[in-house]
């Protein structure tokens, strides 16, 4: 709400410009004292037989965001048409849905990883708590590995509505993308916007190591999809203009070309009041320009603006690190872990830039990423297989966590032994399906 009300104060005061935009991104950066991490966590929820859960089910997903708000303090429901489809708290935390009722836990900003690790830690016991004696099943997959699309319930959100219309013109998954996939990301702090170029083209570069180490989606249907990231592929088939990452900022980014890139991108939605309005090709550069639904733009549509851009790495406040299958509860903390290692220590953010400089000699984006969706931590890049390169990272972001956060290299320990037995989640989900192939079982093996 303050928020909301300073950006409407600022609107009146002057239009929006690009030049404002621009500017506002420029006080973003923060002293290395204050920087801070955020994970964001993804799960879903279905019954034994994989069947995802519905919203108004008498155990469904408004029951378990119901109970989370009774049995844990500082929880305040936010409701939509009367409906609750968040849960906030005043340290920033927030618990959110996803367009297929996939529950996410946006955590509040720390200092440590052991404290996110604690957050995380008690959301999940939490949604435990919540399954137990109900036919209630929490998994930890990119992709639900038994459920076909259209057996995916949509969430009330009005966003989603629009959304659900728009996305599909763009690509020919974007459905699956909604209400299929789930991920682990994490946020950090950078000191300027330098300080932030390097961390950009860092975490886009490493994109298709990120993608291979975290593969957990090969099933779809239950059937084998071909991909290690059946996940990552979806992305990749979702909407060209808003995902992936604009190739001359991985390289080159600047805040006035992020700020050109955003501006240009179609909007899908602006809020007005409660409703949500299709805002079909319209950008945000005309939108500022000539208005839309008899009124200007302000900076709360820019905020929600930003959040309608899926690229894999999207910088707003902080740099949101994406691409991650959601994995189990300690890899999703071992992946904050690696990055925190690999971004909050120049020394090991001076060798893996040099790393990306070698990734990248060997053809494009586009084909390396495919390859990390399809191999896995088996796939590879130059002749070289994906797993060798995830070494090389994994011990430059095992040296950078030493040296700047050794309390908590611990964190880094699960990751670390998966790399070097060269097999990503995927392999495991592979294995246990071609031995039992029952739906039961394969969410047994998929168990958060």
């Amino acid at each position: 709400m303050n928020e909301n009300t300073h950006a409407s104060q600022v609107q009146e005061a002057a239009p929006l410009t690009r030049d404002r935009l621009v500017e506002i991104f420029s006080t973003y950066g923060r002293p290395r004292q204050d920087w801070l991490v955020g994970g964001e966590f993804e799960r879903a929820v279905v019954r034994r037989d994989g069947t995802p859960v519905r919203y108004g089910e008498p155990d469904g997903i408004r029951w378990i965001l119901e109970q989370l708000a009774e049995r844990q303090p500082g929880w305040t429901p936010y409701l939509e048409r009367g409906l609750p489809i968040a849960l906030l708290r005043p340290s920033g935390a927030s618990i959110t849905l996803e367009p297929g009722g996939q529950v996410e836990l946006s955590g509040a900003p720390f200092k440590t990883l052991h404290e996110l690790g604690a957050e995380m830690r008690e959301n999940r016991d939490a949604l435990l708590q919540i399954a137990e004696g109900h036919d209630l099943h929490w998994i930890a997959c990119g992709v639900n590995p038994v459920a076909p699309i259209e057996k995916v319930e949509w969430m009330p959100k009005g966003r989603y509505e629009i959304m659900r219309s728009y996305l599909p013109q763009k690509g020919d998954l974007a459905l699956h993308m909604m209400k299929g996939t789930t991920s682990v990301q994490c946020n950090y702090d950078y000191l300027d916007e330098a300080d932030c170029a390097r961390k950009v083209r860092l975490c886009a570069g490493l994109a298709p190591l990120t993608t291979a180490i975290f593969s957990n989606s090969p099933l779809y249907n239950n059937q084998d999809t071909g991909f290690k990231s059946f996940r990552g592929h979806i992305w990749t088939r979702t909407d060209p203009e808003r995902c992936g990452f604009p190739p001359g900022l991985r390289s080159d980014y600047s805040h006035a070309r992020w700020v050109d890139y955003l501006l240009d991108v179609p909007m899908m939605f602006v809020k007005s009041g409660d409703s949500w309005l299709h805002a079909g090709d319209l950008t945000f550069r005309r939108f500022m320009a000539e208005g839309f639904a008899g009124r200007s733009a302000n900076l709360a549509d820019w905020d929600q603006h930003m959040t309608a851009v899926f690229p894999e790495v999207r910088i707003k406040r902080t740099i949101e690190v994406r691409g991650a299958d959601c994995v189990g509860h300690e890899l999703a903390l071992a992946f904050c872990a690696f990055f925190t290692g690999l971004l909050y220590c120049d020394g090991a953010t001076d060798q893996a830039l040099a790393l990306v400089d070698e990734l990248e000699k060997h053809g494009n984006q586009a084909t390396r990423f495919d390859e990390a969706c399809r191999g896995g931590l088996e796939g590879s890049i130059g002749g070289r297989l994906i797993a060798d390169w995830a070494r090389d990272l994994d011990e430059i972001a095992r040296g950078g966590i030493a040296r700047c956060l050794p309390e908590d290299a611990w964190m880094l320990e699960p990751l670390s032994a998966r790399i070097a037995a060269g097999r990503s989640p995927a392999d495991d989900l592979l294995d246990a399906w071609r031995k039992d192939p029952r739906p039961e079982s394969v969410i047994r093996a998929v168990a958060y």
